[in-house]
């Protein structure tokens, strides 16, 4: 996707209601969307969430004076369930028991925290016990998916389990024998169930593919919901899309 298309798309998912529109009205993939969503609702709250955090004083006094959770992070253009969070946790509520409280709420005797908590669950696809399963899943599904391309293609290999206790960081398949790849010897491969922004990209090359590569010599990453083209060009690492699993695999 080029940066001129990605950046009008970006505009267009002002919420987490806009992924259904536009997925009706165009053909882009909801689960596609879902993903550019969901990055760049965590880059907004990275960047805000000290700033949050700051105020938080002022916004659990306004929740004490009956505003609720989602009044207000709407009011501050916030994740509604970090907003609870740091309200909760001026009266002493630990992030530990606030997650509880999300996966339990059918448990609590108050009645306003329940309904409250009920809102910023259906309000927050992103942070949300269900945004948090989706997001595993997506991520277990894509390690599947490259698992199941490397048998088929015969080629051995061992999982980021089977070698955890080898190397200091660990990419999600290592070959047992390298393959070439558009000229490339590639000994390992990393799945990555996110779309590749350039800041993305960037970020997993510092902390994860340029150490695998350091230690492991040359490898692959897969993003399976593609990136922003053209892509960084780095010596012995390869970016891919799933598009390039699914052709090989033809």
């Amino acid at each position: 996707m080029k940066l001129a298309e990605y950046r009008q798309l970006v505009k267009q998912l002002e919420t987490q209601d806009d992924i259904e529109k536009i997925a009706a009205e165009t053909e882009y993939d909801r689960d596609f969307l879902l993903v550019i969503y969901s990055q760049v609702m965590v880059q907004l709250a990275t960047k805000k969430y000290h700033k949050i955090k700051h105020l938080a004083p002022k916004l659990h006094a306004q929740w004490k004076r009956g505003k609720s959770f989602l009044t207000i992070a709407k009011k501050i253009e916030f994740s509604p369930v970090l907003t609870g969070l740091l309200i909760l946790k001026e009266d002493g509520i630990s992030r530990k028991m606030y997650r509880k409280y999300l996966n339990n709420l059918d448990e609590l005797n108050d009645k306003r925290l329940k309904k409250e908590l009920a809102e910023v669950i259906e309000n927050d696809i992103v942070y949300s016990p269900k945004g948090n399963e989706i997001q595993a899943q997506r991520g277990q599904k894509g390690e599947e998916l490259l698992n199941e391309w490397l048998t088929k293609c015969n080629i051995k290999f061992q999982t980021e389990r089977e070698i955890a206790n080898t190397y200091k960081k660990t990419p999600d398949f290592l070959l047992e024998e390298p393959i070439n790849v558009r000229g490339i010897d590639v000994h390992w491969i990393e799945s990555k169930a996110t779309f590749g922004t350039r800041r993305e990209i960037k970020k997993n090359l510092k902390n994860q593919l340029l150490p695998y590569r350091e230690l492991l010599g040359n490898g692959m990453v897969i993003y399976w919901f593609g990136f922003i083209t053209p892509p960084p060009m780095v010596e012995g690492i390869l970016i891919e899309d799933g598009e390039f699993i699914r052709k090989w695999r033809e």
